[in-house]
């Protein structure tokens, strides 16, 4: 089915068009619509306008008036003010509206982007060898939500993730291995994400312990990091070892997050090893980058340090080995020449704002980023104790992602049980809901909050049933879907003839503007912005449940399946708004 043309939209052209006959001299003029609490809508663009042509603004506004189409959709119309104009819907027209949404399905009327591109997502990095702590979580919630909704508008996806799976340390590990061959052997067949994690834990604490102790091993770890490099057979081989068994951890943390890892998207730092030489040669032979001291840099006159020096990217070091800044530009060059991609986004700290700018800066330099390419650091803030300081334990030590998982899962299936006995939940749905309502609970408090900012991990509140959380949406979601097993022989029909009740007209137009709000959202890769309209949806929900009787006391047929049809699109826009944010919404809870 076709998209569903918003109410904003509809009125917006209708203004458009009333501007231009009163002023054909302004050509296409904006008459700045926006939602207002005086009307359904207000109009502030004639001010601008009128003080352009040097016009009286009410006068042009009374014209303006004149000329607009009203039809089936615009109900009244009147100046206000120095000119503003006040827009009041017909309620057929909202009614109309939102049943073409209803039969368009799960897009609800949503439309796709008009000129889709390729994105190439970075998202979810995690280190091989290394537990996967709090640092880790908002790459992967964040990236996740991006994901979900740039696919849901029609954007072609490319993910990747950027693994850190090369390096020095690597050298000292594998070398422990080649020295202790059955460390990391499974003797009972497959093995679970934890003891994945274990083994490698045991064992790089082992190789550390060696390393800091034995000048002999020191510098045959040092050596074997020339082989890796180099690409000896059984040195891979040992560190393929090291990446098959971080993996098995890796996706076991995914899993708990509820997210789609998928293999031919986890493309480490070791996958561009072959393009640094070739990548350096560019830089070098263009002039974008060049010799100081020995390494390979870039300069750039905005960027110095404490002391008015020069800061470069340095692509390559004095030494001959090549910096993270030689990988990430190899990366560019694969993600714009070979997968063709438009946009690269990349879900990064915000502490490595510095480092990105620098190597974005080069590439346009370069020529791989343009007009037609270009690249966007999403990034994101701290994740805060709740007493406003970096996460940590009571000994300081940063926290696992996986325990933070855990009591979350374990705090909310408390709340899921407190409940379960007046649903008449099983303990299969207890556990399995309460899964769903703690991983919901962390990321929702995650993509509640603009990514730029911090934002304080307190799960007291995050499993609360009250306030802008998660588990208050859920709940909003099952109560609605309780209510169809009470509804006996009636069934959500639209109603379009059927005057509206004031909080039946203001969930209506919260409910047209879910299209309007995505397309702000994927623009802008700001999930905040889908999490704020569906709280917003769900308080607007709790007011026109309380004012407009469904079930009982029982109103007329009619009426009846019109607030029917606003309970089952309200919870079908929830569903599908939860998902896109990478949250479940149980049935029943």
């Amino acid at each position: 089915m076709a998209s569903v043309t918003s109410l904003t939209a509809s009125v917006h052209q209708r203004l458009a068009d009333a501007l231009t006959a009163a002023l054909p001299e302004a050509g296409s003029a904006d008459p700045l619509l926006r939602r207002s609490d005086r009307a359904d809508f207000q109009a502030n663009g004639i001010l601008a306008l009128a003080k352009k042509a040097k016009a009286n603004p009410r006068e042009l506004a009374t014209q303006v008036v004149a000329r607009v189409e009203s039809g089936e959709v615009i109900k009244d119309i009147e100046v206000s003010g120095p000119g503003f104009l006040n827009i009041t819907i017909t309620d057929r027209a909202i009614t109309e509206n939102l049943a073409a949404r209803y039969a368009d399905g799960e897009r609800l009327g949503v439309p796709f982007v008009e000129h889709p591109g390729t994105t190439v997502i970075d998202y979810a990095q995690p280190n091989v060898a290394k537990e996967m702590h709090v640092g880790h979580l908002r790459s992967a919630v964040i990236g996740d939500a991006v994901v979900q909704i740039l696919e849901f508008v029609g954007e072609s996806v490319v993910r990747r993730h950027h693994i850190g799976d090369w390096g020095t340390q690597f050298g000292m590990l594998i070398q422990y291995l080649i020295e202790h061959p059955h460390e990391l052997d499974h003797q009972g067949g497959e093995v679970s994400g934890e003891e994945a994690m274990s083994n490698l834990n045991r064992l790089y604490k082992a190789a550390r312990t060696l390393f800091d102790s034995d000048e002999e091993f020191k510098t045959r770890a040092r050596r074997r990091v020339v082989d890796l490099q180099a690409g000896e057979p059984e040195t891979l081989a040992m560190w393929q070892k090291f990446v098959d068994e971080s993996k098995i951890y890796f996706y076991s943390v995914f899993e708990k997050l509820d997210m789609e890892i998928r293999d031919p998207d986890v493309v480490g730092e070791s996958g561009y090893n072959d393009m640094l030489d070739e990548t350096c040669r560019l830089l070098e032979e263009s002039g974008v980058a060049v010799r100081s001291e020995g390494a390979l840099c870039v300069f750039f006159d905005d960027i110095k340090g404490p002391e008015g020096n020069p800061v470069p990217l340095i692509v390559r070091k004095s030494d001959g080995g090549y910096g993270y800044a030689a990988t990430d530009l190899s990366a560019i060059r694969d993600r714009v020449f070979r997968l063709k991609a438009s946009t690269l986004l990349y879900v990064v700290d915000v502490r490595q704002s510095l480092h990105f700018r620098m190597v974005f800066e080069t590439a346009r330099r370069a020529g791989w980023l343009n007009d037609d390419v270009k690249a966007h650091q999403l990034a994101f803030g701290t994740v805060l104790g709740k007493d406003g300081k970096p996460f940590k334990t009571r000994e300081g030590e940063t926290i696992r992602l996986v325990d933070l998982l855990d009591e979350a899962i374990e705090r909310a299936t408390t709340v899921v049980r407190e409940k379960a006995e007046k649903v008449g939940l099983s303990e299969q749905e207890i556990g399995e809901n309460g899964r769903y309502v703690g991983i919901g609970a962390v990321k929702y408090a995650d993509l509640s909050t603009s990514a730029v900012r911090d934002y304080k991990f307190d799960l007291d509140q995050m499993v609360s049933l009250n306030g802008d959380t998660s588990v208050y949406l859920q709940y909003a979601y099952a109560r609605i879907r309780s209510i169809f097993g009470k509804a006996g022989d009636r069934a959500p029909l639209a109603h379009p003839e059927l005057e509206l009740a004031p909080a039946e007209r203001a969930l209506g137009l919260h409910l047209d503007r879910f299209g309007e709000t995505l397309e702000e959202v994927a623009a802008e890769y700001a999930p905040h912005k889908l999490a704020a309209y569906l709280y917003q949806l769900a308080s607007l929900y709790t007011t026109f449940y309380d004012q407009c009787p469904v079930i009982k006391p029982a109103p007329a047929q009619e009426v009846a399946e019109n607030r029917l049809f606003l309970c089952d699109l309200t919870a079908r826009t929830l569903h599908q708004g939860m998902a896109l944010l990478g949250i479940r919404t149980p049935e029943r809870l």
